[in-house]
């Protein structure tokens, strides 16, 4: 090799040559996720339109090249355990990147855990977190666990006042303050839930973790939790036994005193995806912990809590998908194939304006599930929020895992290779699905929640009926709905919950999205006879119409 860099080839200098990179797509770096995303843009119109200008910022941020190289970062390299010190103390600490950090107090920056419980928050405060987790969600979908249950934890805590009044300030705090030390002393605090059991999993009845009563109103629990996710949070909700039965309890990481609460990190999850967010399998050594509502009603306490990460499992899989389709849309913007640019080749675009079917309807779905939290006061929206919130979650997290995978194959091998971003999205994808409650048990809520609340299904049928007239097909997919919710079958579960969250997405796209939008959607997913793979929609379908509404850069 000379000086130059130019090799010597058989006694001569020849000038180093290399292939010409060409029809490749630029990064998509600096995209805005909210001019690209008109199903979310019209849907904060509608439940929360004072936010927009804020989520602009937030957009803009989410699609920077900064954000999403923090996200990579964050998800190359995963948190570390540490259980002891030099000297041999038990820590239990957990050491992140920078990168999670970064991603994290901008999170809490913009309000995407608890502020919308503040007092002073404002009409359709929940709709509005709700756009901005799934904008944000699209830099990097781990650091949201902690988020999220921040976020849910509140309405588990309500059931105690007192304890809900000296936590909730620091839950809804604008600050972002990481470390263990007591609650009292930092300017913003992140919480957890600790529930499953090795030997039950989503059954938490079968939990042995044990409360036992001690003289000043607090108990001394032991056991150990098989997955508690970001364990560096500063106070966690846990289910453990009393001898009033099953009870939820709040259970600090450090005591007002600055000593370590005894619960021991025995490892973390080498989990398929979510690889920036830690999940610990923890003992209760002696734990304690404060009781939060009635004692043996532990359940009743912490289904607030579950509820309300459902909605964020709903939003993170909308979000998931919608990312992936920019990436795909984007890519078939730039690259040619076989003669022609993949953006006018008339089956890729098939396919593309089938995945922009999906993440409309999956957006306006989970919005709407959103802007019911704001309206809780009504007794309907709650009946709503009740039976559509499981069946949302059953239906929309389940098609996560196959839209990714279809936005993956669109950029062919090149989706396939870890630098693309797509495999994370993927492996990220049946996470939702899940967390908070898999198919089988999300789906069996929908006939618990008509056994037990049988006004939800009136809820239902209202918002249904909205649309009614509107399109023959549709009219008579709600009427198989309603017979199916006239007698739920265990063994029919699945089909009622799909059945329900397909017939309130078409509700909602036909009252609210243009008719290119609805038509295709009831088209492809109301008529029995049409195809299950992503790009067999019918002829005639305004496939370029609904993939230029979702184009990043259009």
């Amino acid at each position: 090799m000379t000086l130059t860099g130019e090799p010597h080839v058989h006694g001569r200098t020849e000038p180093w040559s290399t292939h010409d990179v060409t029809n490749q797509p630029p990064p998509l770096d600096g995209f805005d996720p909210l001019s690209c995303d008109p199903a979310l843009r019209e849907a904060v119109r509608r439940y929360a339109p004072t936010a927009l200008p804020d989520l602009r910022e937030l957009a803009l941020e989410s699609g920077s090249a900064e954000a999403r190289e923090h996200g990579r970062l964050a998800n190359d390299n995963p948190p570390e355990l540490r259980t002891h010190d030099r000297y041999g103390n038990r820590v239990d600490e957990i050491e992140f990147h920078p990168s999670w950090h970064w991603l994290m107090n901008r999170a809490v920056r913009h309000g995407l855990h608890a502020a919308p419980w503040r007092p002073d928050a404002e009409p359709g405060a929940h709709a509005r977190r709700a756009a901005g987790f799934y904008l944000w969600s699209q830099a990097e979908a781990g650091h949201g666990c902690p988020i999220s249950m921040t976020f849910a934890a509140v309405p588990a805590l309500r059931h105690s006042p007192e304890l809900a009044s000296q936590y909730e300030p620091g839950l809804s705090s604008p600050d972002y303050d990481f470390g263990l030390r007591p609650a009292a002393a930092k300017t913003g605090l992140l919480a957890g839930m600790s529930m499953t059991e090795k030997q039950g999993g989503s059954d938490v009845r079968a939990n042995t973790s044990t409360a036992e009563p001690l003289a000043d109103g607090t108990y001394r629990i032991t056991g150990h939790k098989w997955f508690t996710s970001a364990p560096m949070n500063d106070l966690f909700l846990t289910l453990a036994q009393t001898p009033d039965g099953l009870s939820c309890f709040l259970v600090p990481r450090v005591l007002p005193d600055g000593s370590r609460n005894e619960i021991r990190l025995q490892r973390l999850k080498d989990k398929l995806g979510n690889k920036s967010n830690a999940s610990a399998e923890l003992e209760y050594t002696g734990a304690l912990g404060h009781l939060v509502g009635e004692a043996g009603r532990g359940v009743r306490c912490i289904i607030e809590m579950v509820s309300m990460t459902r909605l964020d499992c709903v939003l993170g899989a909308a979000a998931n998908m919608r990312v992936a389709l920019s990436e795909a849309a984007h890519h078939v913007q730039h690259r040619s194939a076989f003669g022609e640019r993949l953006a006018d080749a008339p089956l890729m675009r098939t396919v593309l304006a089938d995945l922009a079917l999906e993440t409309e309807a999956a957006t306006a779905l989970a919005m709407r599930l959103a802007s019911a939290v704001d309206g809780q006061g009504s007794d309907t929206e709650r009946g709503l929020l009740r039976l559509a919130l499981p069946a949302a979650k059953f239906h929309v997290c389940k098609r996560a895992a196959t839209a990714v995978a279809e936005a993956l194959e669109c950029l062919g091998g090149n989706g396939y290779v870890e630098e693309s971003g797509l495999p994370r999205l993927y492996r990220e994808a049946p996470l939702m699905s899940i967390w908070e409650g898999s198919g089988n048990v999300t789906s069996l809520d929908v006939l618990r929640a008509l056994h037990k609340q049988p006004a939800s299904a009136e809820a239902l049928l209202g918002e249904l009926d909205a649309a009614a007239g509107a399109d023959r097909r549709y009219d008579d997919s709600v009427r198989q709905l309603r017979e199916e919710i006239a007698a739920p079958r265990p063994e029919r579960a699945r089909k009622l919950a799909e059945l329900l969250a397909l017939t309130l997405q078409a509700s909602l796209l036909i009252r609210h999205a243009p008719t290119a939008v609805s038509e295709a959607f009831v088209a492809t997913r109301l008529v029995p006879d049409t195809g299950r793979s992503f790009g067999t929609i019918p002829d005639g379908l305004a496939a370029t119409a609904l993939l230029e509404r979702v184009t990043p850069g259009r």
